[in-house]
C-alpha cells in the first residue's frame, strides 16, 4: 500500500450546494466529495512504522549502554530518511543523513574511544549543556527563518531547532556524556510537536514516549557514574 493508513478509516466528505437552474431558479444539487486532505493525516506507513520500531529499539539498548544500539539506530535512521523525505521535513531528511554517520563514529567510540578501549561515562556540566543548546538552536532558528522565505520546507523554523538540537544530543552521546540526556528531552519536546503537525502521528508518538524514556536513561547512566566514579 502506497501511503499510511489507519483503523477504522474514516472517510470525511464536503457538502457543496450548487445552483442548476436558470438565473433566479430554486433548483440545486448537492455534490458529494471526500475530503483527500482529512484522509492523507489519518494514514500510516509500513515504513514509518518499522523506523519506529528500530528506533525505540536502539533508545532501549542505550539505555543499557548495549553497542548494538548503534546498528539497530543506523537502520531505524535510514528508514526515517525515507519518512521525513516524502513529508517535505527537509532539515529531518538531512539529519539522518548526518546521523548515519555520526552514528557510526559513536559505534567506534564506544568500542575503543578511550586509547582502544571503551569509554566510561563523564559529565560535561548542566550549565555548559544549557549554554550549547541555547547556542545551536538560535543558529537553527535562524537557519530555519531562512529557508522558510526560501524554499518550500514545511515547518522550516522547528524542523531547524529540530536538527540542531537533535545533533549536539547525538554527539553527546557519542562520547558518553551524562547530559546527553537532557538535550534529548528538549529534542523530544520539538519532535512530537513538529511531527503531529505533518501528520506523522505515530512518530510524534514515539518522540512523546521517548520523552520519558529520557528520566529512565539518565537515572540509568547516573547510576553507572556513580558506581564507577
Amino acid at each position: 500500500m502506497d501511503g499510511p493508513y489507519c483503523e477504522p478509516e474514516v472517510l470525511c466528505v464536503a457538502i457543496r450546494v450548487v445552483p442548476t437552474g436558470a438565473p433566479g431558479s430554486t433548483g440545486a444539487s448537492v455534490r458529494v466529495r471526500p475530503n483527500r486532505g482529512a484522509l492523507s493525516g489519518c494514514r500510516m506507513s509500513p515504513l514509518e512504522l518499522a523506523a519506529t520500531l528500530f528506533t525505540v529499539v536502539s533508545v532501549v539498548l542505550c539505555v543499557q549502554r548495549n553497542i548494538w544500539l548503534y546498528p539497530t539506530g543506523v537502520v531505524g535512521t535510514a528508514l526515517y530518511l525515507g519518512v521525513f523525505l516524502s513529508a517535505h521535513l527537509y532539515f529531518s531528511t538531512l539529519l539522518q543523513v548526518f546521523f548515519i554517520v555520526v552514528q557510526f563514529y559513536g559505534w567506534w567510540y564506544w568500542l575503543r574511544g578511550d586509547h582502544g578501549h571503551a569509554p566510561r561515562i563523564t559529565r560535561l556540566g548542566v550549565w555548559r549543556t544549557v549554554a550549547l543548546t541555547v547556542a545551536v538552536v538560535a543558529v537553527s532558528l535562524a537557519i530555519g527563518w531562512w529557508a522558510g522565505r526560501a524554499t518550500a520546507a514545511a515547518s522550516s523554523l522547528a524542523d531547524a531547532s529540530l536538527t540542531g538540537a537533535s545533533l549536539l544530543a547525538q554527539f553527546l552521546q557519542d562520547r558518553k556524556k551524562l547530559e546527553n540526556w537532557l538535550v534529548w528531552a528538549v529534542v523530544d519536546v520539538i519532535s512530537t510537536a513538529t511531527y503531529y503537525g505533518q501528520g506523522l502521528q505515530l512518530t510524534a508518538a514515539l518522540y512523546a514516549g521517548l520523552l520519558a524514556m529520557t528520566v529512565w536513561g539518565a537515572w540509568e547512566w547516573w547510576k553507572e557514574l556513580k558506581a564507577t566514579a
